[in-house]
């Protein structure tokens, strides 16, 4: 019984880990760091990208931190129809009592705009 809790003790930390993955569908939303053009592109909403926390964050690498709250953005933006993020801020926390980054928040804004080189989208 105590190698299967400590089993999923385990496997949960290993899981905090790992970045948040980007959704098939929303691996074409492109994130700028430049505002698109306001009359070709239409604001949808704004998106904020999170990844870590003051458990599982000192277990992920900073990497996965980024490309995890760049991920979640992605997601959002998809969600509300879009394929474009502008960031406009990113910011690295770290929990009281942490030696380093244990969480990576990116606030953006999300649109929807013709065909973008590379983007699937339609």
């Amino acid at each position: 019984m105590n190698k299967a809790i400590l089993g999923a003790a385990c496997a949960l930390v290993l899981a905090g880990c790992s970045a948040i993955p980007v959704r098939p569908e929303a691996a074409f939303v492109e994130i700028v760091n430049e505002p698109p053009p306001k009359a070709s592109c239409k604001f949808l909403g704004e998106v904020v990208g999170s990844q870590g926390n003051w458990f599982t964050g000192d277990y992920t690498s900073n990497k996965n931190l980024l490309i995890g709250a760049r991920n979640d953005m992605r997601n959002q933006a998809y969600e509300l129809g879009g394929n474009v993020v502008y960031i406009q801020d990113m910011k690295n926390t770290n929990a009281w009592g942490s030696l380093g980054t244990t969480n990576t928040t990116a606030v953006g804004r999300a649109y929807r705009c013709p065909q973008v080189a590379g983007s699937q989208g339609s």
